[in-house]
């Protein structure tokens, strides 16, 4: 409503009235957003690939003359005019504002992410070697209200970065004053940077994409550990991937969100990297490592604790992984921010997803505790089967002939225990013992399992004695109970040896025997 004491000619607005104080916004946005120096070069990185890049080289050096750090990173994507070149440096400019076809929508990420680590950014941009463009902000002058408006780019020489590697077209952009940087080293920031841009873009160098940081090359890492091209790669899928076609409505009320969510779990091998040191389960990334991978076009967002309901983190948690990849038209339920480091999912998203991620993650913590439980097992008895093996040559050989059903039951209990396998590439000839906890489903204390020179006992977990007499003797540092399991498990390993001597005439009498046994001990 106008105010009609006002003089026409007054201006409106005041020259400090402005809605935005920009030398203050620009400090401001400093503070905003990125996590550290990685994702705020993860962000000109995002640009490269936008722009078409199959080669992004990425330097982190002294800058000349000074006690500074200076980064650049130059691609051969398809460059930019003066005119959008100077969009690209404006808060908020692109002219792709909005476009959920790619990894940026905001056109916040150049002028932003450069700023969260230097005082200084140049961009050179190019859509032919002749027509070099370039365009500089610097903080100083900002502050000190002397730049306004982004300066109108000029001519410039071609990059030397890019002219060594014959880029025809692309786009290289240098922070200088780098004050903000992770680390002073170079070298430090380098093998950071290598580790975190090889997981967020792991999709895009399995693609082609070219990433090099300080001339070495960054190699994809898959968080599953399932991928044949990962630096750590031996996991298994678990199950299917859960598929979801998500149409929910938005947070403000205002239509709805359509995509579609595709999760995928997956299994580390315990038996192969249990007994690996806690530096090297560190390096791999083992330890510390559960949690959710989120993708959204191909590119991680966000790792943590996502859509697991009340399912909490435990240590055994770190032996299995997930990955959640989401369409670009579910950016607002999933509440990505414009940095694209991080998610804030709705309820009503985390309604959908979350009773099957949870249950899914239970199951695998589960899976996870048994195998480890096997393993510990197999630790305990490893004296027992020594000793056991060590008397073979006193006793009668056993038949060396094996019926079908004896190696099929065999390969059975070999895919569903990795241990036994393992147990069996360890065996230095003779007949080789071993013990296994399994949970048998049936009134049998054990069954016998036999290949060639490998004779396995498994025993029952489900029969009374295992739970009433066999495991109360096994986390006991008791040496009188130790000797005392020890010498059950000889007893167990020698009835079923004799089973395995005997053959079927011994079948009846030791599932009647078990049976009464467990009416016993009840």
């Amino acid at each position: 409503m106008k105010n009609p004491k006002q003089n026409k000619s007054e201006p409106l607005i005041a020259a400090g009235d402005h809605l935005v104080a920009i030398d203050r916004f620009i400090q401001a946005t400093r503070d905003s957003g990125y996590k550290g120096t990685s994702s705020a070069i993860a962000e000109l990185v995002d640009n490269a690939l936008q722009a078409g890049a199959t080669k992004i080289l990425v330097a982190v050096e002294p800058d000349d003359g000074t006690d500074w750090l200076r980064v650049e990173v130059a691609d051969n994507g398809c460059g930019m005019p003066p005119a959008t070149l100077r969009e690209a440096l404006r808060f908020g400019g692109s002219s792709r504002f909005n476009d959920r076809r790619g990894l940026g929508r905001y056109g916040m990420g150049l002028p932003n992410s450069s700023f969260s680590q230097a005082r200084c950014v140049n961009v050179a941009s190019w859509t032919s070697p002749s027509e070099v463009w370039a365009c500089s902000l610097d903080l100083e002058d900002i502050a000190a209200g002397k730049v306004a408006t982004v300066p109108n780019p000029e001519r410039a020489c071609m990059p030397a970065a890019a002219d060594s590697k014959g880029f025809r077209t692309g786009t290289v952009v240098r922070w200088q004053r780098c004050d903000r940087l992770d680390f002073r080293r170079p070298s430090t920031i380098a093998t950071k940077l290598r580790t975190v841009l090889g997981r967020v873009f792991r999709f895009f160098i399995w693609d082609g994409v070219d990433i090099r940081v300080n001339g070495e090359r960054v190699v994809a890492f898959d968080p599953l550990c399932v991928h044949t091209e990962s630096t750590v790669t031996g996991a298994t899928l678990y199950a299917e991937p859960l598929e979801y076609d998500i149409d929910i409505s938005l947070p403000d009320g205002k239509g709805n969100a359509r995509g579609k969510v595709v999760v995928r779990f997956s299994e580390l091998p315990v038996h192969k990297w249990h007994a690996l040191t806690n530096e090297e389960k560190q390096r791999l990334g083992i330890l510390k490592g559960a949690g959710v991978s989120i993708v959204r076009a191909k590119r991680e967002i966000d790792f943590g604790w996502f859509m697991l309901g009340e399912k909490r983190k435990e240590n055994y948690d770190d032996w299995w992984r997930c990955e959640l990849q989401f369409d670009p038209g579910l950016d607002e339920v999933f509440g990505i921010t414009h940095t694209k480091q991080q998610i804030h999912p709705t309820h009503d998203l985390a309604q959908v997803l979350s009773p099957d991620l949870e249950g899914t993650a239970k199951t695998l913590n589960r899976r996870v505790r048994q195998a480890h439980e096997r393993l510990q097992s197999a630790v305990r008895v490893a004296e027992s089967q020594k000793t056991a093996g060590a008397r073979e040559s006193l006793l009668p050989p056993l038949a060396k002939r094996l019926s079908l059903k004896d190696r099929r039951d065999y390969k059975t209990l070999e895919r569903r225990h990795p241990e036994v396998k393992q147990a069996k590439n360890n065996a230095n000839g003779g007949l080789q013992y071993s013990m296994v906890v399994a949970n048998a489903n049936g009134a049998r204390l054990f069954r016998t399992y036999r290949d060639a020179g490998h004779l396995v006992m498994a025993l029952n977990a489900d029969h009374p004695f295992y739970k009433k007499v066999y495991a109360p003797l096994c986390d006991d540092g008791d040496p009188r109970r130790k000797a005392i399991r020890q010498h059950l498990e000889l007893i167990l390993l020698a009835a079923a040896r004799t089973e395995a001597a005997v053959g079927k005439v011994s079948k009846p009498f030791l599932t009647y025997w078990s049976d009464v046994l467990a009416t016993f001990l009840q």
